[in-house]
């Protein structure tokens, strides 16, 4: 059986190559910020599931071929959803508003097969930020800027990211945008890797 993973993210398709999984990877070509809206005020973890079916679905595939849908979704101890920043100014003041404070990252997955969604997953992870000073925050977005642009939170954990927080609770790989163990199981049930 393969797998397509549908989605662009370097971090996603880092894990799956690191953990030995044969994959191709495609664009999805669904507009995130028009489901977002579309499903305006829904929780978070219902939010980063639906993308990730979404996503999944948006590639056919032959009876083969699963597809595999991603999406991570961040919110407030108040329950306010983050956003990929806009532009630098967004990030700033996004990362200023999570400084001190932790919030919680949703990474959701899901697998599609001749159309259908056969498998769900979901992980929950709560990053706690540490009190950066400014002059850290400006240091930290002139460098990382490009990378982050694509990030829910404004953040790659993978890199400078790591220094933005002082504790973390929850799965690495949830973190890094995929519910990876979990994945593997169901792969290895489906025969795309071995058992």
């Amino acid at each position: 059986m393969r797998l397509i993973l549908a989605s662009t993210s370097a971090s996603r398709a880092a894990m799956l190559t690191a953990a030995g999984v044969p994959f191709e990877a495609r664009a999805p070509g669904i507009d995130e910020r028009d489901v977002e809206d579309a499903l305006d005020d829904i929780a978070p973890a219902t939010l980063a599931a639906t993308l990730a079916q979404k996503k999944a679905l948006a590639i056919a595939a032959d009876g083969k071929t699963l597809v595999l849908g991603c999406d991570s979704v961040a919110e407030t101890e108040g329950g306010v959803a983050l956003s990929k920043p806009a532009d630098p100014q967004a990030a700033r003041a996004q990362l200023r508003g999570l400084r001190g404070r932790p919030h919680r990252l949703v990474s959701a997955a899901a697998v599609a097969l001749d159309g259908d969604i056969v498998w769900r997953g979901t992980e929950i992870a709560t990053l706690h930020v540490r009190d950066f000073s400014d002059a850290f925050l400006d240091d930290y977005l002139a460098r990382e800027w490009d990378h982050i642009r694509h990030c829910v939170g404004g953040y790659r954990m993978e890199a400078l990211g790591v220094q933005l927080f002082d504790r973390v609770e929850g799965s690495h790989f949830a973190i890094l945008g995929l519910p990876l163990l979990p994945l593997l199981d169901f792969l290895r049930e489906r025969g795309v890797v071995a058992a």
